[in-house]
């Protein structure tokens, strides 16, 4: 009996602690789609800022054709993308693009004194930020989750229910130079 006893009080310990770890993951898992959603919802703000500053730009700008089509087509491509690694990617160009952009912006002096032009390139500002802060928060979030279900013991809960490793947002090195502009 007490045997028996002891068998059950171990089961039973084993199974909480299972359902704790698998909370835990669940929990992690979620905090990842969160940050994601995060960084998305200012993706998004990004995206929709863009045609109004490029259609602010077109008036001052009719020389500088291929400039413009390069941050439209980038901003097409991000707006497209799938997937944590697809999106880096493609925000990746589309940030150069911008700075390309923005960095061309200072040959046309009117257009820098539009009020309207500078509202839109303060939010466009504003939205990097956020953008930064998000892909940052992101990341921790990945970290964690990922750490999580790699180390011992809750690597073994993680493979019995198919938890799998995420990626983090990473910009490739060589979006992340400077852009040159010459004029």
């Amino acid at each position: 009996m007490n045997i028996l006893l002891l068998l059950i009080v171990i089961i039973v310990l084993f199974v909480v602690f299972v359902i704790g770890i698998y909370n835990a993951l669940v929990r992690l898992r979620n905090q990842v789609k969160n940050a994601w959603s995060q960084i998305d919802v200012q993706l998004k703000r990004r995206h929709d800022l863009i045609p109004n500053l490029i259609e602010t730009a077109k008036g001052y700008m009719q020389h500088e054709r291929g400039t413009l089509e390069a941050v439209t087509n980038a901003r097409s491509q991000a707006m497209g993308a799938k997937g944590v690694a697809e999106s880096a990617k493609a925000e990746g160009v589309l940030g150069k693009a911008l700075s390309k952009f923005l960095l061309t912006v200072e040959a046309y002096p009117d257009l820098k004194a539009n009020q309207n032009f500078l509202a839109l390139q303060e939010e466009l500002s504003s939205t990097e930020n956020k953008i930064a802060f998000s892909r940052q928060a992101y990341n921790d979030q990945v970290l964690f989750f990922n750490n999580k279900i790699q180390m011992f013991p809750s690597n073994i809960v993680a493979g019995m229910f198919n938890f799998a490793k995420r990626d983090f947002f990473e910009i490739d090195t060589a979006e992340k130079a400077v852009p040159k502009v010459s004029f």
